[in-house]
């Protein structure tokens, strides 16, 4: 499958999308927020199979730039979704939302409940700002792990950011992300990305002490929840997402908070039941 690239005016901003297969339309929100949709890549794209699989970089981070005077708060990410979905005339829309993009889907359902025909929830960042200071805590807390100190020293001292810089850039994200996998190793499994400073900081600020449970309640659309056993954010955010919306939660059990790495054949198993196809 070949995919398409295109970029699209929405609420003057340029947006960077990119599409691939044929059949059901699923949108995919990326993590972040001001990541984009690369880390995603390759895995997700096994679930194309009779699906069209709808991405984009959101506004303020990969190749979706905005000027700094540009709002990149959470309620301009509702409103550029609402306007992608015109331009791709899908009425009802099914969401795939991974991390930070299973909260903007969240926030999105709410807003808009009557675009949304499924929610497909992968490692969803949390539902309220409570949980959310618990899941930085925690992250904070892995990365002191003595094992990721000792990787970090050693790779100061190996010569390979002289040797071979492009090399050694590669390792140095591998363990700044490592605090998020069950086992570290499989960092070296995931794309590359950056996170553009202002836009993550700007939708946090946006939210403040925001609690979605009250309205989560009222939705009534089919959804699924994937969490992983070993994930920094605490499972019970999940377990709590998941009884608001009556939907089953899947545990990924070898999993920390990025399965479609840790676990992928599983991964494209469980959403495979889920996402409609053609």
């Amino acid at each position: 499958m070949v995919p398409t690239e295109a970029t699209v005016s929405v609420n003057g901003v340029n947006l960077y999308t990119r599409s691939i297969g044929t059949g059901h339309e699923v949108v995919v929100l990326h993590g972040g927020p001001g990541a984009h949709h690369d880390y995603l890549l390759p895995q997700y794209d096994a679930l194309a199979t009779g699906r069209r699989l709808r991405y984009y970089d959101q506004r303020g981070g990969g190749r979706s730039r905005t000027d700094r005077e540009v709002s990149v708060g959470w309620q301009a990410h509702v409103a550029d979704l609402e306007a992608l979905l015109d331009v791709w005339e899908i009425q009802s829309a099914t969401l795939l939302g991974y991390s930070w993009g299973g909260l903007l889907a969240m926030l999105f359902a709410v807003e808009h409940r009557e675009r949304v025909a499924r929610l497909g929830l992968v490692s969803p960042a949390p539902a309220t700002a409570a949980e959310r200071r618990r899941f930085e805590q925690r992250f904070a807390a892995r990365m002191k792990d003595p094992a990721i100190q000792q990787r970090r020293e050693q790779l100061q001292r190996s010569g390979l950011r002289e040797r071979d810089p492009d090399a050694y850039r590669r390792r140095l994200f591998e363990l700044s992300v490592a605090g998020y996998f069950a086992d570290m190793d499989q960092a070296r499994d995931l794309t590359p990305f950056r996170v553009t400073e202002r836009t993550q900081r700007a939708v946090w600020e946006s939210l403040g002490e925001y609690n979605l449970h009250d309205r989560l309640r009222t939705l009534s659309v089919p959804a699924l929840v994937a969490h992983g056993r070993h994930d920094p954010i605490p499972l019970s955010a999940s377990e709590r997402t998941a009884e608001l919306l009556h939907a089953p939660l899947h545990i990924f059990e070898h999993s920390g908070h990025v399965p479609h790495v840790e676990e992928h054949a599983r991964f494209v198993e469980v959403l495979n039941n889920f996402l409609p196809r053609r």
